[in-house]
């Protein structure tokens, strides 16, 4: 199977899989740290520590923000999404939220209740949506939210099977869920440079390897020539490239190889994008991961691939594992995906003439904004030529006015450090120590935003 296929399942497979099966997400009790009265980062360490060892040895844990700060990060993402709201859509639209991935229910918890005491107006209009692949999870989520959250409703579904689209504007957040989404991997032969995917192979014995053929899968095709487009830097240097006569010498010396070394690229990625794109085509993105991870197997834009034993966290140096045993995660380069988003937005969605079957075709229709069914788009660049067109925004949807009648386009997604998301939105007095550090700022510095 595909690179990609063989993740996934080793991921996500509802028998076996990594998430469906071992993996368990660190939670705090429902009561707040009092991060006040604890001394320094040290001490804040052991206080961790101590709370995982509540967990069974075996067991495969991990934490992240949301619970290590809970509420106070969770809020930080509510009071963003709410001042967008709150500038653009109140009151004449609902607050719709969507959350794929939403593990404990923690983040959407935290959202809501900082809702309900602080927007209580807001509240009453908001609609929380969960799409969440485990099956275990779901059951989680709905005990957590539903008997006090009533506007909650939580899809059992892959954000990849997604088929129901979104007219209406709304919120979709993705946080710390893309580092678990399949890559595929490519090598490119040294003599032409043409592309090779990788296919995971099993033998008689049970024993996994590795294989590349020729490109012809269309999702992996349709991620290198949207890189060509953005001019996205080639794994393989530029004078490398340029002189065939260097590769032929390299060719030639002992032992070199006929491959280029692994490269991951994120096709699963690039889905989720043309999903946004197609089924909710009035969404704003807030997305947040890691930007940078230590211990990756060998490779460009290589996975971290782990397991826990005996209450430690164990790094491996091959993709080729046990399925379900281990976690395997990414890290994203955002400035790239920023990039890619917003050449994904500014496409039409594909016909059913489009000669890419990994683009799937969702009909368009009118916004309910628009004045008439009729397109806007011949007067769209009625004030502005296209040199004159704002950098920083996106072109207008055809049939979405202003206030004042012209057209208009959304600011343009920015990316943001960990720390500067936080010293933007968050209540940081909530989680000072005693000597002054915030390790709600000083933790996940290898995390940014996108927004």
């Amino acid at each position: 199977m595909l690179v990609r296929d063989f993740i996934e399942d080793s991921l996500y497979n509802p028998n076996y899989g990594y998430f469906s099966k071992k993996a368990t997400i660190f939670d705090w009790d429902d009561k707040p740290l009092n991060f006040s009265a604890i001394r320094d980062s040290v001490e804040f360490d052991a206080v961790v520590t101590k709370r995982y060892a509540a967990y069974e040895k075996e067991r495969q844990l991990w934490h992240t923000p949301t619970e290590l700060f809970k509420p106070w990060y969770g809020e930080a993402v509510a009071q963003c999404l709410v001042s967008e709201y709150l500038l653009k859509y109140f009151p004449y639209e609902d607050f719709i939220i969507y959350e794929i991935g939403a593990g404990n229910g923690s983040l959407a918890s935290n959202i809501l209740d900082f809702l309900q005491r602080h927007y209580p107006a807001v509240y009453e209009r908001t609609r929380y949506t969960i799409i969440e692949i485990s099956g275990n999870l779901v059951q989680k989520q709905k005990q957590k939210l539903q008997a006090s959250h009533p506007g909650v409703k939580v899809v059992h579904k892959s954000i990849f099977h997604w088929d129901v689209r979104e007219p209406a504007p709304c919120y979709f957040l993705a946080m710390e869920v893309i580092d678990n989404f399949a890559h595929d991997v490519i090598r490119y032969d040294l003599d032409n440079l043409q592309p090779y995917q990788g296919y995971v192979t099993i033998d008689s014995n049970g024993d996994f390897d590795t294989i590349y053929t020729k490109l012809d899968d269309p999702l992996i095709t349709s991620f290198l020539e949207l890189r060509e487009k953005l001019d996205h830097p080639f794994p393989i240097s530029r004078l490398f490239r340029s002189m065939p006569s260097l590769r032929r010498l390299y060719r030639h010396l002992p032992f070199s190889a006929n491959l280029s070394k692994e490269e991951y690229i994120p096709t699963r990625l690039l889905s989720l994008l043309r999903t946004l794109r197609n089924h909710f085509p009035r969404h704003r993105l807030l997305l947040s991961d890691f930007a940078s991870l230590s211990e990756t197997i060998p490779g460009v834009n290589a996975p971290v691939v782990q397991t826990r034993v005996q209450n430690t966290m164990v790094a491996c140096e091959t993709l080729l594992v046990h399925q379900g045993a281990f976690d395997i995660f990414f890290p994203t380069n955002f400035e790239r995906l920023r990039d890619m988003y917003e050449h994904v937005l500014s496409q039409p969605p594909h016909s059913q003439t489009s000669s890419d079957p990994s683009d799937p075709f969702v009909p368009s229709r009118s916004t309910p904004l628009a004045p008439s069914v009729h397109s806007l788009s011949l007067g769209s660049n009625f004030f502005y030529s296209g040199s004159h067109m704002p950098l920083n925004r996106r072109a207008p949807r055809d049939g979405v006015s202003s206030a004042t009648g012209l057209s208009v386009g959304e600011r343009m997604s920015s990316v943001f450090k960990h720390s500067e998301f936080l010293e933007t939105y968050a209540d940081l007095s909530r989680t000072v120590l005693r000597n002054g550090e915030n390790p709600m700022l000083d933790f996940y510095k290898n995390v940014k935003f996108l927004f």
